[in-house]
Formats: C-alpha cells, structure tokens, sequence
C-alpha cells in the first residue's frame, strides 16, 4: 500500500460518519491535534473528531506531498468540510498488517 492510502482511508471512514471507523485509522497512542496547540489521543481523540463529523458535511482532500522512508510517512493534505479547510502535516507509520496508520494527525499542519 501506498502511505496515501491513509489519506483515503479516513476520508472514507469520515464520509461514512462513523466514530468508531474514523478512530481506526490512527494508531493506539496516535496523536490528533484538533486546534493548534491542543493535542489529544484515545477518547479525547474521538470525541475531537467527532465534533468534526457533527459539522456533517463530506470531507474532500488531496495528498499535495507524501515522503515516505523506512515505514515512516510524512503527507501533506489539503482538506475541506463545507467552509472549513486546512493543510494537514500527518505523520504515518505502516504496520505489520501492511496498513498505514496515522501516528500524528495536525489537519491545521500549517497554523
């Protein structure tokens, strides 16, 4: 798999509005920066995206940059849900499934 397929991935799950879906695409202990300067992981990082999916507008985004090395990944995303858009700076790691999966998310990456 491509370290793009990540970008996809959460997309996918994000359109589906499910939670639970969308909380699967990050490691364990994955990080998720919902505002600059705040960061979550575990419950708190699915309650910070859930209050993204209660905006219940689709996701559209497009991986701009994507270096990957070693089964690290560095993927620079422009994203948008209805008026709100950002540039995401993620960082992913493939795992020994061979899915990538985020290890921090900063969908604000350029704030």
């Amino acid at each position: 798999m491509h370290p793009a397929s990540v970008a996809h991935e959460f997309a996918r799950a994000f359109n589906s509005r499910d939670a639970a879906a969308v909380d699967a695409v990050y490691e364990p202990a994955g990080l998720f920066v919902p505002e600059p300067g705040t960061t979550v992981t575990a419950a708190a990082r699915q309650a910070a995206n859930q209050r993204f999916l209660d905006l219940g507008r689709p996701i559209d985004l497009r991986p701009r940059h994507v270096y990957e090395h070693d089964g690290i990944a560095l993927l620079i995303v422009d994203w948008t849900i209805g008026d709100v858009h950002g540039t995401a700076t993620d960082v992913a790691r493939r795992n020994a499934d061979g899915r990538w999966r985020y290890v921090i998310d900063n969908p604000f990456g350029t704030a």
